[in-house]
């Protein structure tokens, strides 16, 4: 089949969407890749630091300084909600935060029951035990920068978490304009909260 210029010219908005597209999806698998890469790096380094604190307590001996050492990371981890018990409300608040702060379209949530995760990027979790808890959330949008600007507000104040994966869909016949005060994009994405447990460590009665 050959298409004549008025052929053409009909196409001409589709492939524009088509290509719009293409490059929108890059652009999440390069930010999904990203915040993947700086979890892996954040997680390596924090369970180093816990693994010598522990080793060292354990073969030395001296608990004063070990304590001295590096209860302030402990302290730090802990303030940020990845060691110990889940704390589901923090991250509902800290959403709704974020959500409220940018003044964003409507959003829906969802977290599911917490499981064991064993990433293959973590091989060596010593002792420790880490579990995840999968959130779904539902956001309309404007544009995709709306998406970009709340996991960023999250990464900022909440403890840590991987994106899983996102879709994003564009209602039929919705156009993008930057006067339209409704939604012309709807992001569903897969948020994994992680927390770290040592279970020979008892919890506090």
């Amino acid at each position: 089949m050959i298409l004549n210029q008025e052929d053409w010219r009909k196409l001409r908005v589709p492939l524009l969407v088509f290509g719009l597209a293409l490059v929108l999806v890059g652009l999440l698998v390069l930010l999904a890749d990203k915040n993947r890469q700086a979890i892996q790096k954040t997680a390596d380094e924090q369970l180093s630091m816990l693994n010598q604190a522990k080793q060292k307590y354990q073969a030395s001996g001296q608990e004063k300084e070990t304590i001295f050492k590096y209860l302030p990371v402990y302290n730090e981890l802990l303030a940020k909600g990845f060691i110990g018990e889940e704390k589901r409300i923090e991250w509902i608040e800290k959403l709704r935060e974020v959500h409220s702060q940018h003044k964003l379209f409507s959003i829906d949530y969802s977290i599911g029951q917490q499981e064991k995760f064993s990433p293959s990027y973590l091989p060596h979790l010593g002792s420790f035990v880490m579990n995840r808890s999968t959130m779904k959330v539902e956001l309309g949008m404007l544009h995709e920068g709306d998406l970009l600007t709340l996991l960023d507000g999250l990464h900022e104040q909440s403890a840590p978490f991987i994106v899983r994966e996102c879709e994003l869909k564009k209602p039929i016949g919705a156009k993008f304009n930057l006067q339209n005060v409704t939604p012309n994009m709807q992001a569903t994405c897969l948020i994994d909260w992680l927390t770290l447990r040592d279970p020979q460590l008892r919890a506090p009665l």
